[in-house]
């Protein structure tokens, strides 16, 4: 879950490489370090535990030599806790090699004994320094920095994104990956690495994704590919999609607080060019084929966290659309209980980054099994994407808070928009009902604006709730997901205790948890349904309100009853069942955000989280 770049060029590499920090630093901010290369050949390294600013600050009061090339790092601990020592880069080859990593190696406890029985001495917990010294030795021996990498490379097991540089040829970066991302960012006389394109987009958009078990060397005018075999790979370049503004916070406090309020617009960018004659139409599905489409017999979601309650609210509106089974996965868990997959099964991956490392397992092993894989994605050449047979992408743009908001309406909607274009392609729709659906799904983002502008008065109910301890959420249908998602964002951002339950459960024992001052907030369907569970929801309130609870409902504007039993109510605007998740859940986001900022947290960087799960 760290960040890395790397450059070749002109210009002072440190200013680059800690500009890529920046927009890294939502990978992981532990601890942050730099190699650079000077002219004259001589390595300068810096690293210090902590944010990124502390490693600026850092320079600026002890500025190291510039160079056109070098390395630099953001770190989420995994070997090592984040102090000085453990963060990187780590050295090699008598502190002439530099070296920096992304992942976990698996098997660094024998390399490390072999290196140890050779005499090396080490100076970190990492298992990122035996790559340093075995890469060192490796050099010593062929002279050759891609050559010495290539031979590590392949010794090694687990996750990992590998970036070195070395003394003896200044002007050259290697990089190497297996289940780990890395990206190639192509420039004018200069050449970029970053385990996202966020590293380098300030410079360009041109960009490469790098492959399973690849290495990189980019030079200021070359860039070339092999496998860890030695064999030339071709590669294929693509466009990134935004801009370097687009990472930016633009006058917002937060990163959070900018993506909460470009929620409507992730949701209508994600519908874009998707309607065809009044219906869903999903060209990306073409590599699948209607034959496969209308044969599958059921469908498997894998994905982890919110991504996860995005693959529930999927399951509601695929099967009561499209007819088929729906199951929901957490990815971790889906590989290692010997699941049953057949080639008419498809599984639906869901995850922000693309290099979720439990999903992108996942995606590896049912295609092994016979299944075909489709993943919603919000980023471009990741390799979760690449793992699979088709890809819908989000467009979100860029999602820099570690806690996922706008992904999360954009993940739904790409599942409401599969969800529909199953329902063309198998008949189980008439045309009628999918352009009604397909017209309210493209209302939205529009009454997603009108949900912020009431959510004026969170703010204060946060403040109010600054002691708070525990907080339940309840909801029944699709108010239950949503009750899951404002319970993660607690967790993540207030690190206060939070539960989401499914309200029928209350009895079933989560009862004996409502106390006087209990604050539970309760999802509220629409009473307009006429197969609603308004009812059992409104009794659900009044059984909690009885023990004494204190209830803020998210309820459907003009919502007499809610109204009457609910101590607060924050309204929403009218919607059908299926779409009412996309608007209840984001006065959660808002909420789980004011209450962290209440308390004085940073909420785009909450403790112990990193953006991208690259890790098992």
């Amino acid at each position: 879950m760290c960040g890395i770049v790397g450059y070749v060029g002109n210009d002072n590499s440190l200013d680059v490489l800690l500009g890529g920090l920046k927009r890294l630093e939502y990978r992981g901010y532990d601890s942050a370090g730099v190699a650079v290369l000077d002219p004259h050949g001589t390595l300068h390294t810096r690293k210090r535990a902590g944010k990124l600013k502390v490693l600026v600050d850092d320079l600026a009061t002890t500025p190291i030599a510039s160079g056109s090339t070098g390395i630099g790092h953001t770190r989420w601990a995994t070997h090592g806790g984040p102090t000085d020592g453990n963060a990187h880069p780590h050295l090699g080859d008598g502190g002439r090699l530099a070296l920096i990593h992304n992942g976990i190696i698996e098997n660094y406890a024998p390399l490390k004994q072999e290196l140890l029985d050779a005499g090396d001495t080490f100076e970190s917990e990492t298992d990122t320094e035996v790559a340093a010294l075995l890469v060192g030795r490796a050099y010593r021996e062929t002279g050759d920095l891609t050559e010495a990498l290539r031979h590590v490379a392949g010794r090694l097991e687990g996750a990992f994104t590998l970036l070195a540089v070395h003394a003896d040829q200044p002007g050259v970066v290697v990089g190497a990956r297996r289940n780990s991302p890395l990206v190639i960012g192509l420039g004018d006389g200069e050449n970029f690495l970053g385990s996202d394109v966020a590293a380098f987009v300030e410079f360009t958009r041109r960009a490469v994704a790098i492959g399973q078990d690849q290495l990189v060397t980019i030079r200021p005018d070359s860039v070339e590919v092999i496998d860890f075999a030695g064999n030339p790979v071709e590669t294929s370049e693509f466009e990134v999609a935004w801009d370097a503004s687009a990472s930016e916070k633009g006058g917002w406090s937060s990163f959070m607080a900018k993506e909460i309020s470009e929620e409507p617009e992730a949701v209508a960018n994600t519908l874009l060019g998707r309607t065809e004659d009044g219906v869903v139409v999903l060209p990306e599905l073409e590599p699948l084929g209607d034959a496969l489409l209308r044969d599958i017999d059921r469908i498997i979601v894998i994905a982890c966290g919110t991504a996860a309650y995005a693959g529930m609210l999927g399951k509601y509106a695929i099967e009561s659309w499209a007819r088929i089974p729906v199951d929901v996965e957490l990815s971790h868990e889906f590989r290692y209980r010997d699941p049953v997959l057949s080639d008419r099964t498809l599984v639906v991956s869901v995850s922000q980054s693309g290099e979720t490392m439990d999903t992108l397992m996942a995606v590896q092993y049912a295609r092994q099994q016979g299944a075909k894989v489709l993943s919603i994605c919000n980023t471009q050449g990741s390799s979760i994407p690449r793992e699979s047979d088709a890809v819908v992408y989000t467009h979100a743009g860029p999602e820099v808070a570690v806690a996922s908001t706008k992904a999360f309406v954009a993940q739904v909607t790409a599942l409401y928009l599969l969800g529909l274009h199953l329902a063309l392609v198998r008949g189980t729709q008439d045309r009628a009902r999918l352009q009604k659906l397909t017209g309210e799904l493209h209302d939205v983002p529009a009454k997603l604006s009108k949900v912020l502008e009431a959510s004026a008065g969170i703010p204060q109910l946060a403040r109010w709730m600054t002691d708070t301890q525990s907080v339940l959420f309840l909801g029944r249908h699709v108010g239950y997901p949503v009750a899951l998602e404002g319970a993660l964002k607690l967790k993540e951002l207030a690190y206060i205790h939070s539960e989401g339950f499914a309200a029928g459960e209350l009895k079933h024992g989560p009862i004996a948890l409502i106390e006087p001052g209990q604050i539970v907030f309760v999802i509220v369907p629409s009473p307009r349904d006429p197969k609603s569970l308004h009812p059992k929801v409104i009794s659900n309130i009044q059984e909690i309100k009885a023990r004494g609870a204190r209830v803020v409902a998210i309820a459907e504007q003009g919502d007499v009853d809610a109204i009457q039993h609910a101590d607060e109510v924050i309204p929403i605007p009218l919607a059908s069942p299926l779409f009412e998740p996309l608007l209840a859940v984001v006065p959660l986001h808002v909420f789980g955000m004011e209450l962290a900022s209440a308390k004085g947290l940073d909420v785009d960087q909450p403790r112990n989280l990193a953006k991208s799960v690259t890790v098992e």
